[in-house]
């Protein structure tokens, strides 16, 4: 039995076309934002957060090295924290995507491919009406 490709709907250059003309599409500005929003705090704080360490390790050598229980001293716990935010900047992204980044960026996927949500891409529905 031949297996036939299901027709492309678009052509590559109306494709493209679409792709430029979805730059300003005010879906993908809102988009952009969301992304701008989460991840520039996110980056600052955790930057400052790591400077912290740094410069702590470097200058506060006699804070750093206070023992707080056994061989634990505040490096340590400094260090295992740096790690622990890491991980939960990461948890919260994935819960922020989750709701308010993917729903929008499937909708302008699907509408820019001309996809009917059979993609091998997880789909999640977009609220109605929300496009915040």
């Amino acid at each position: 039995m031949p297996h036939d490709s299901p027709p492309q709907s678009r052509s590559p250059e109306e494709l493209a076309e679409r792709t430029v003309t979805m730059h300003t599409d005010p879906r993908f500005l809102e988009l952009k934002r969301r992304l701008t929003v989460f991840v520039f705090p996110m980056s600052v704080a955790f930057l400052v957060w790591y400077l912290l360490y740094v410069l702590m390790s470097a200058y506060a050598r006699g804070v750093m090295g206070t023992v707080l229980f056994g061989t634990v001293n505040v490096a340590l716990v400094f260090g295992v924290l740096q790690f622990l935010s890491t991980f939960g900047i990461a948890v919260l992204y994935s819960r922020y995507a989750n709701r308010r980044l993917d729903p929008l960026a499937g909708q302008l996927r699907d509408e820019l491919t001309g996809g009917d949500g059979t993609s091998d891409a997880p789909q999640t529905a977009a609220p109605k009406g929300d496009v915040r």
